[in-house]
């Protein structure tokens, strides 16, 4: 429907409007995707783009290990193989899987806290006959240890204070976190959330 103005016609008022409502719908769905579009990408980028390494020194072997574990996509396999050696039953050399989960709240700890960003190995895989030796001893040792599956290691992050660090993984709610002030170390596990 057109009106007569000044003796010329225009579009009435309704019909301009509705084709501004089409247009401007459409453009803003055009931005609106796009936008989304990109923020995926880059959403997915990051996650897939960082890489996760843990830098390590074994208190008893006095030996170092610096590797990345996880490559931004997957863990990786051979690198994991050296972690599982170098976390070993340090007294017996039996050698046990260590769960990634575990490795995990220890970048997670690593990436909160800073530090030195090295993490010094008091204990790690425990193998049964160890777990048995250490409880005989006294020493409160679990005798389902979350160590016995490869779930749990006990550090300290070198530059940071052991109650910093029991509070950041306490924070985190990922799994088990004991704090021993006498020796300074936290231990932490993949098990069920607990503390002591």
């Amino acid at each position: 429907m057109r009106q007569i103005i000044n003796g010329g016609t225009i579009p009435d008022i309704p019909d301009r409007i509705e084709v501004d409502r089409k247009r401007s719908y459409k453009g803003s769905t055009g931005i609106l995707l796009l936008t989304l579009v990109l923020l995926l990408s880059r959403t997915t980028a990051d996650a897939a783009g960082h890489q996760r390494q843990l830098d390590f020194y074994h208190t008893h072997t006095k030996e170092s290990l610096a590797i990345v574990y996880h490559d931004g996509n997957d863990y990786i396999a051979a690198a994991l193989e050296q972690i599982n050696h170098f976390l070993s039953d340090f007294r017996t050399g039996a050698v046990h899987a260590i769960d990634p989960a575990t490795l995990d709240i220890l970048f997670k700890l690593q990436t909160e806290l800073g530090g030195e960003e090295t993490f010094e190995i008091i204990s790690a895989y425990r193998s049964p006959e160890t777990n048995t030796m250490l409880r005989k001893q006294g020493r409160g040792v679990a005798r389902r240890s979350q160590h016995l599956e490869g779930k749990a290691i006990d550090v300290r992050l070198r530059g940071v204070d052991s109650a910093r660090l029991r509070d950041a993984a306490i924070k985190l709610q990922l799994g088990g976190v004991g704090y021993y002030r006498e020796s300074d170390f936290v231990h932490v596990d993949s098990g069920r959330i607990r503390t002591w």
